[in-house]
């Protein structure tokens, strides 16, 4: 027989856990039913949190709470950025481009979707892998002359990284003004961490999100996936290159990933700056005014761009919609390259409409992923889309990183996102919206080289997937939310 004070001490902590069962289970279902948008979601985590006491409640707490605040908002509205803020009127880019006429409609979505506003007089011209685009930005690094803005989301300091640092670091020794900012979660992709060698060599550089182990835990969903580099606020680079040494593909990395980024002139650039100069705000409380990083840009090309924040704040889903709108005004043709195929359903019924219409909707993802349960998870919903004739390809050669989209030969979106629930959801993301048939018809031209070297996916070919696939499959797609 237990002493007395045993028996006591058992039932206070009996009581104790009752008591925290009942808060996390009262805590986490009001703030499903009072803050979750998605009735699927609030759903999910409402059984969560009543099936799994206590662990589903702090489950959600990691994975389900959207805790961003951003600190940019007081910067949006101020000074030489009031504008742009100012969307009463969007800019249509046809009234100086007869020819984008058919898209009009597209045009004035996209400019009420985006808090950013059209930009006449671009250039973007395409670099294909890293073996163009790293040399490229680092000339531009090697030439500014007041200020460099720097963001990526992984950045190892190894191989061509290193040479990154030499530049940003020799620019700093030569007056420039240099800002560096690295995702926390990005930094630990190589150690020594990119942070601590820059601070060392004496280079401004910031972690975005919080790095203590608690913190970090609660906001470990929510990543910085944007890639910028803009040099004296007139020459930008965006996309979805990460600096990392397996995008030299003609160096033979152990891990080679094939990959896409774009140089960018022109007036729009300023977007690139301002996208950046939030994000700096955000982590570091420093604001980023003056002529030195927004100079008068001259029109450099024939382009008309828009950029598109997105992310868990108040741009949440701002993504989604654009290519929502994108897919219902293609008439003619649609191709997608992603590294990640997971859209949602909103975006999966809109692809189907779309190719029951007659568009030509061609979709290429890679065979070799380096995620696997993603493309496990992308094999679960080809059968619908194959029925309404979307074809689908999967690329057989290495891991493929690049990701645009077009839309009948004349609109493009190039930039950072994937289609995959955290990057259309959760990451903090920036990409360009393009009307330009000289850009659309050089993406095209690339997509059809990826499509001769890809299989296209078949019913026959699912159809004949072993039991223990099409189970691994299905359990792949549950966890689609956190792939």
């Amino acid at each position: 027989m237990l002493p007395q004070f045993l028996v006591r001490l058992d039932a206070i902590w009996q009581f104790m856990l009752a008591v925290a069962e009942v808060i996390a289970l009262v805590g986490g279902l009001s703030h499903v039913v009072l803050r979750q948008r998605n009735a699927r979601a609030a759903g999910f985590w409402a059984v969560i949190i009543i099936f799994v006491p206590v662990l589903g409640a702090l489950f959600y707490c990691v994975f389900g709470i959207n805790r961003v605040r951003r600190s940019g908002k007081k910067y949006r509205g101020s000074g030489s950025w009031k504008s742009e803020v100012n969307r009463a009127v969007p800019h249509n880019p046809w009234e100086k481009n007869p020819e984008l006429s058919e898209l009009r409609h597209l045009a004035t979505t996209i400019g009420r979707i985006s808090r950013y506003e059209f930009a006449l007089g671009n250039k973007i011209e395409v670099l294909r892998s890293g073996d163009e685009a790293m040399p490229a930005m680092i000339e531009v690094i090697r030439g500014a002359k007041r200020t460099l803005s720097l963001s990526s989301y992984i950045f190892e300091a190894k191989g061509i990284g290193g040479k990154f640092v030499d530049e940003l670091a020799a620019a700093k020794d030569r007056g420039v003004e240099v800002r560096v900012m690295v995702d926390g979660a990005g930094t630990r992709y190589s150690w020594p961490s990119i942070t601590s060698i820059l601070r060392a060599r004496g280079v401004n550089v910031a972690k975005f999100m919080p790095t203590r182990f608690i913190i970090r835990m609660l906001s470990m969903n929510l990543r910085n996936h944007r890639k910028i580099l803009v040099a004296d606020g007139t020459i930008g680079f965006t996309g979805g290159m990460n600096i990392r040494p397996g995008n030299m593909l003609k160096e033979n990395p152990a891990s080679p990933v094939r990959d896409m980024h774009f140089r960018v002139e022109g007036p729009v650039v300023r977007q690139l700056q301002r996208a950046f100069a939030e994000d700096w705000a955000f982590c570091t409380g420093e604001v980023l005014h003056g002529e030195e990083w927004y100079p008068d840009v001259q029109p450099a090309g024939e382009t008309a761009a828009i950029g598109i924040p997105d992310g868990p704040d108040e741009d949440l889903e701002v993504m989604p919609k654009a290519i929502f709108a994108a897919i219902n005004a293609a008439r003619r043709e649609i191709r997608v390259l992603t590294p990640y195929f997971l859209p949602d359903e909103q975006i999966q019924w809109a692809l189907n409409l779309a190719a029951l219409r007659g568009v030509d909707v061609k979709i290429i993802t890679p065979r070799h992923n380096n995620i696997p349960p993603v493309r496990w998870a992308s094999r679960t919903i080809y059968p619908e889309l194959l029925a309404r004739g979307v074809q689908l390809f999967e690329n057989d050669g290495v891991f493929d990183h690049t990701k645009f989209m077009t839309v009948d030969g004349l609109w493009s979106l190039i930039g950072s996102t994937n289609w995959d629930p955290r990057s259309l959801r959760l990451n903090f993301e920036f990409n360009l919206a393009c009307f330009d048939e000289a850009l659309a018809g050089e993406l095209n031209s690339d997509f059809q080289k990826q499509m001769e070297q890809s299989t296209e996916i078949t019913n026959e070919a699912l159809d004949a997937a072993t039991f223990g696939e099409r189970f691994r499959d299905g359990i792949a797609r549950l966890f689609m939310p956190f792939l």
